[in-house]
């Protein structure tokens, strides 16, 4: 018999499967099915959502066959299987859960495709359907993804501070495995979102896009802290392409638009944790069909929990560091001169009318902003910064650092004539090239 682990393409939800059962007079009744697992070598699990009559014939009779098929050239497979029952909770069934309200959510039916349960069966035989069709080409060789894990994770442990962390681990990803657009979100617990903090591949960097909890392919792996993938999304709905993320549309919506590769095919979603934390999530797209497969999932989930571990500890070595002695103040910028604009309601800011950030980092940029003005002070520390009342962080865990790198990238991203650098662990300076005109709602000009 043909071994199940050899037709994992046959698993992954891209083409239909069909079930046959019997009724009691011998009546046949074929059911199409989106979704079929492979439990080891031995079993399957199919979802039971609709099909009653399916299941009134399996009560009677528990033999069936199930027809699966290869996506990448069409070839088909009989298993001859034997029902032992139906469960409503469990690994399996969490992970064929997770499964559907992926492919639910981009189908729009989010609220309709909801799994009861799932079918267990033994796999009895496993027999080719006679076809002309060639067969499958062959997987990559047995070790090199692996081996190209460990390309990532040596370019991640080579890096230091967190945005080297960030950007190593992107640029390695796209040598290494050559993945066509790769996008890096950390978690943003305070707003239930995650914030994009670099990509590669795509027409624009994205960063500073916002993905809630739960939306999307993105937002169901940090939600369900599970890989997610989509192998062909040529029979999912598409959501158009994507949104220009353009100044004015920035500016007047005060957020940004998350980068897209509007004629992807496939795409994985993979969530990055640490000591039970939600760190993030890397997110891969393609224009391939079949992209990425059980293997790349397993292989991505290894970077991520490495790179989870990697951010948590930046955090936490940059919050103990002790700082060095401010180095003085800044020469008065002459020439170009910048209008910087804070809302308090919600701490966005908009330079020369282009939106930048909100919420924490806006309050940072801002609370710099206010001591430079005052004093001409240039160094700030992340020590004094966790002390100050004023900017309301949470008392444990607040991604400072994380907020610090995407307010120093969306101003590298803006042009703007601020910038952030960070000359020592635990320092920031602050660099302006022209004379700011500061207007705020909590004390308008």
């Amino acid at each position: 018999m043909t071994s199940l682990s050899f037709l994992d393409a046959c698993f992954e939800g891209v083409v239909p499967s069909i079930l046959c059962t019997l009724a009691a007079d011998g009546t046949p009744n074929v059911s199409y099915l989106s979704h079929v697992a492979r439990l080891g070598d031995a079993q399957v699990a199919l979802s039971n959502q609709f099909f009653s009559k399916t299941s009134a014939n399996l009560r009677g009779n528990p033999r069936a066959a199930l027809l699966i098929v290869d996506p990448r050239n069409g070839t088909q497979h009989r298993l001859d299987i034997l029902y032992r029952g139906s469960v409503q909770g469990g690994p399996a069934f969490d992970r064929m859960a997770a499964d559907l309200r992926a492919t639910s959510v981009q189908l729009g039916m989010a609220d309709v495709m909801r799994l009861r349960a799932i079918d267990i069966f033994d796999v009895l035989d496993v027999r080719q359907v006679q076809s002309d069709r060639e067969a499958a080409p062959p997987g990559p060789p047995s070790g090199q993804s692996l081996a190209r894990a460990l390309a990532v994770t040596e370019a991640l442990m080579r890096a230091t501070a967190l945005g080297g962390m960030v950007d190593a681990v992107l640029d390695a990803l796209a040598s290494a495995f050559g993945h066509e657009a790769t996008l890096l979100l950390l978690h943003e617990p305070a707003r239930g979102c995650l914030v994009a903090l670099g990509s590669r591949g795509y027409g624009t960097s994205g960063i500073g896009a916002e993905v809630p909890l739960g939306e999307g392919l993105i937002g169901l792996a940090a939600q369900d802290r599970r890989p997610v993938r989509v192998g062909d999304a040529s029979r999912l709905r598409r959501y158009g392409a994507a949104i220009l993320a353009g100044s004015e549309q920035e500016a007047r919506t005060r957020s940004v638009a998350l980068p897209r590769v509007p004629d992807a095919m496939s795409q994985i979603a993979v969530p990055m944790e640490a000591q039970g934390r939600l760190q993030g999530v890397l997110f891969l797209e393609s224009k391939r069909r079949m992209a990425f497969d059980a293997e790349d999932g397993l292989v991505l989930s290894l970077v991520a929990r490495q790179l989870g571990l990697a951010i948590a500890l930046a955090e936490a070595e940059a919050g103990d560091a002790t700082p060095l002695a401010p180095s003085g103040q800044a020469e008065v910028a002459r020439g170009r001169s910048a209008q910087v604009v804070h809302h308090a309601q919600d701490d966005s800011v908009f330079i020369d009318h282009q939106y930048l950030v909100k919420g924490v980092p806006g309050r940072l940029l801002m609370w710099m902003l206010d001591a430079h003005s005052a004093s001409g002070r240039i160094d700030f520390t992340n020590r004094e910064i966790r002390a100050d009342a004023g900017m309301r962080l949470p008392e444990l865990k607040d991604n400072l650092e994380t907020r610090l790198l995407l307010l120093q990238r969306r101003l590298e991203d803006k042009r703007a004539p601020l910038r952030l650098h960070r000359p020592a662990r635990g320092r920031i300076r602050l660099e302006v090239t022209a004379r700011l005109d500061i207007v705020s709602d909590r004390n308008p000009s």
